[in-house]
């Protein structure tokens, strides 16, 4: 009975306990649920993390990959910015870890006093026994003393520094390689390194992005050598749009900038003859242009017509015997409020003349030429209206007729100096009407044809003709003037370029100003401020007599002016905005072809294709002899089918006589 009663309150017991599990089943929640079916699955740190780590006395195998770290023990007595750039830049990967430890300066000093007292005992004791006194020592003692008069005026502050080295390759072989490579770099920097061995692990651990030092192998370090480690120092100007303009000679990263992306889109590329300013302008004149800009290039030396006519530019050489003609009257005829086109027209007439005048021109007569283009304007009913501006303009003839009409002597005397523009030896220059339009998205203006007094003149008109066109249409456009010194020699002309540079952006104008004599440029403040008023800045090859003006104007460290006067072809400065790298500008062999302007290359590729003149003539000499022979030998079949055809033909039997008999 008893033993009958007991299992069945086992049996209840049971029943109860399944109860139970039932109950607790049907409660658990649906968070519960995936984490309870989540258990035993791959999750993403078993993805990522390796198959397993092999800890050996001198490496570690991590999965399939060997990994060995170095720590940094010695460190050179004197270093400058940018010293550890070999181990930064160098060309494996590398893992590199640095730390910086405050230390208390109350500390280092009770420190530094004792040490300093042990080292002028030292010394001292091996001048009483007549010793050589040991250099190191002294050196060391120098430091101390150096160092401590430095944490006492709060000039420098004390800290530990600590530098791992991590090395990873895919065999143990390349692992070998790669750190004898390392050590090697590390040696010519004056660094001692060591392997971290038998604390691989803890030394792998220290170089892993958790901010753990696990080795504390430290070096004592004051403010400005501690500085000096900083790894990141040298620019990078790559963005995701734009041209290629070179190479970073600091790291190799490429110089990808859109000019168009800064609060204006304004250049200056200044630079010695030879240094390649003609080359670097042509390569970014034609790479913008595949990108849809509009280029439109002032030529003083005809540097540009080779490459106008690979692209399918048009190509304009203004010269006397030429048959393009500009107006300097021409009105661009849009209407800006609160802006008087006219009024700007004739201060524009104004410099043109004063060049022309070669700037001797008194300011009475000034007053009255004023009052004469006015006139002529009106005469052909032009005014301040904007409505009236869309008439056909005056002619320069037309001023001088006004001149002559006028009472004032001034009047008459600026008529005698104009006239040999209108009927003298350069008559026929600058007073016809324009027949040139800017049509092609590459223009190019020669002046080399003008003489030297000419070409000055020449350049502002076209530039005031451009200047007038650029309003009338909104476009994406480059506007580059090469030898701007020509301008910028006249008060005046320089103005209105430094009123370009001013209003580029307002009509989506980039205004790339190039010239060689940079000390005549810089000396102007009109020169300056188009220096300030240029979000680019390009620095070549520089003279060291325009060094000096150069440094001043672009705040230039030493560094940066050893590396103007050292610089080879193609190499420089590139400033945007705040950042500034050094370049070295690259092409293609297709486009060097077209942009360089080197004899020695030309006269090459003007041999090549000679040569291949020469062998497409021989080609064509062969093909013709060919053609002769076919030819020849057709009218000989033709001669012997004809004779054929022309033979008697027997159709009847010959019969043999000796069957009568």
């Amino acid at each position: 009975m008893i033993n009958l009663f007991k299992k069945k309150e086992k049996e209840q017991t049971k029943s109860i306990v399944l109860n139970q599990e039932k109950e607790q089943d049907n409660n658990i929640s649906p968070e519960s649920a995936k984490e309870m079916l989540a258990k035993g699955m791959l999750d993403s740190i078993d993805i990522i993390a390796p198959s397993a780590i092999q800890v050996e006395f001198d490496y570690l195998q991590i999965g399939g990959r060997y990994v060995r770290t170095l720590f940094v023990s010695g460190y050179p007595r004197f270093v400058s910015a940018n010293w550890l750039a070999p181990l930064i830049n160098f060309d494996n990967s590398l893992d590199l870890s640095m730390f910086y430890y405050p230390v208390s300066s109350k500390g280092v000093l009770d420190d530094l006093r004792r040490k300093i007292a042990e080292m002028e005992a030292t010394i001292n004791s091996d001048t009483e026994h007549g010793k050589v006194v040991d250099p190191g020592v002294k050196a060391a003692l120098e430091d101390a003393k150096s160092l401590q008069d430095q944490l006492v005026k709060g000039v420098e502050r004390f800290f530990q520094f600590s530098f791992y080295i991590t090395i990873g390759a895919d065999t143990l072989e390349e692992l070998n390689s790669i750190t004898k490579r390392v050590e090697a770099t590390a040696g010519s920097l004056l660094l001692i390194t060591k392997h971290a061995s038998l604390q691989m692990e803890q030394a792998f651990q220290s170089t892993i992005p958790y901010s753990l030092d696990k080795l504390m192998i430290t070096r004592n370090m004051d403010t400005t050598s501690l500085a000096t480690t900083f790894p990141f120092t040298s620019s990078e100007l790559t963005s995701t749009t734009g041209i290629l303009y070179g190479m970073n000679m600091h790291n190799g990263s490429l110089i990808i900038f859109d000019r168009f992306s800064m609060e204006n889109a304004n250049t200056v590329v200044f630079a010695k003859s030879g240094a390649g300013k003609s080359y670097l302008v042509k390569l970014e004149a034609l790479r913008s242009l595949m990108f849809g800009t509009e280029v439109i290039i002032i030529d003083p030396e005809n540097e540009y017509e080779r490459l106008a006519n690979a692209v399918g530019g048009e190509y304009v050489n203004f010269s006397p015997t030429s048959g393009v003609k500009i107006n300097p009257f021409d009105i661009s005829g849009v209407y800006e409020e609160g802006v008087n086109e006219l009024g700007l027209k004739i201060l524009s007439l104004h410099t043109l003349f004063k060049i022309l005048f070669n700037h001797e021109i008194s300011n009475s007569e000034e007053a009255v030429l004023d009052k004469a283009l006015v006139a002529t304007y009106k005469l052909k009913g032009i005014t301040a209206d904007p409505s009236t501006q869309g008439k056909e303009p005056p002619l320069m003839e037309d001023l001088y007729k006004m001149l002559l009409t006028m009472e004032e002597e001034e009047a008459h005397a600026l008529a005698e100096r104009m006239e040999r523009y209108i009927k003298g030896s350069l008559a026929r220059i600058f007073d016809q009407r324009t027949n040139v339009n800017l049509n092609n998205s590459f223009t190019v203006f020669s002046v080399r044809d003008l003489e030297d007094q000419l070409r000055p003149i020449a350049i502002f008109l076209i530039l005031d003709y451009i200047w007038t066109r650029i309003k009338k249409d909104l476009k994406k456009r480059i506007l580059i003037v090469d030898e701007a010194w020509y301008l910028m020699k006249y008060p005046d002309s320089a103005q209105f370029m430094y009123g370009i540079a001013k209003r580029a952006r307002k009509y989506y104008l980039g205004l790339t100003t190039v010239t060689q004599d940079v000390q005549d440029f810089l000396d102007t403040d009109h020169g300056k401020a188009i220096v300030t008023n240029s979000s680019i800045q390009i620095l070549l090859k520089q003279h060291p007599a325009a060094i000096g003006s150069v440094s001043e104007v672009f705040y230039l460290s030493q560094g940066e002016k050893r590396l103007l006067l050292s610089a080879g072809i193609g190499e420089g400065i590139f400033f945007a905005g705040t950042n500034h790298v050094a370049i070295k500008v690259v092409a293609s062999e297709e486009e060097h072809q077209l942009i360089t302007t080197n004899p020695e290359d030309i006269l090459k590729m003007e041999k090549g294709e000679s040569l291949k003149k020469d062998e497409i003539d021989k080609k064509e000499q062969i093909r013709n002899l060919l053609k002769e022979e076919q030819e020849r030998l057709k009218k000989e079949m033709k001669e012997q089918r004809d004779k054929v055809q022309e033979a008697p033909t027997d159709t009847g039997l010959v019969l043999d006589d000796t069957s009568n008999n």
